[in-house]
């Protein structure tokens, strides 16, 4: 959901980033600060439906599901040296070690991210790059547009990608018995 505009040619921190107060989101990759557009309504529609879906599922579970603004520090670093931190649209965690009052710390079990105009190629790219290295075990792309999703799975260090449209039913591996069936997903886009 970040904007493609870099910020400046600067490398910043986490410690930078908590003090930045200018009212507008941000993420970091590899230093690089980018700035975060605002969520269309349908990317809203589809991320309320989505919570929904995995929250009601998650209740009473030990897995826990935060939604954005949530940062996310891919490679924690003592003295806040992170240079990667996200803020995906949905994420799952399963162990609650990697939770402290500023959110997660380490790879989420699950990552969802809902494509809005203001992503690029690129910017997903990293995005993948990053969210393998860090070890996530499932990363969803959600892209309104073409009312698809792609599936990335971890499998022995890399992803095994599946892409599911039409009145498909898409399984949530890390969470058996969950499954987003899009024809119901897509009911709510206008």
């Amino acid at each position: 959901m970040s904007d493609a505009l870099h910020i400046e040619e600067n490398t910043y921190t986490y410690a930078d980033y908590l003090e930045w107060n200018d009212g507008k989101r941000y993420e970091l990759i590899d230093g690089r600060a980018y700035m975060m557009a605002a969520p269309t309504p349908n990317h809203q529609r589809i991320s309320l439906k989505l919570s929904r879906l995995f929250g009601d599922f998650l209740d009473g579970k030990s897995c826990e599901l935060f939604t954005a603004p949530f940062d996310v520090r891919l490679f924690p670093q003592k003295n806040l040296n992170d240079k990667t931190v996200v803020q995906p649209d949905l994420l799952v965690v399963c162990d609650k070690t990697k939770l402290d009052k500023r959110g997660c710390n380490g790879a989420p079990d699950l990552v969802i991210e809902i494509l809005s105009p203001s992503n690029d190629t690129e910017e997903m790219l990293r995005k993948f790059q990053k969210y393998l290295q860090a070890g996530v075990r499932e990363y969803w792309v959600v892209d309104l547009d073409s009312h698809l999703i792609q599936v990335h799975i971890l499998d022995k260090g890399r992803y095994i990608s599946s892409v599911y449209d039409g009145d498909a039913v898409v399984p949530v591996l890390i969470l058996p018995g969950l499954s987003v069936d899009l024809n119901a997903l897509w009911i709510v886009l206008e």
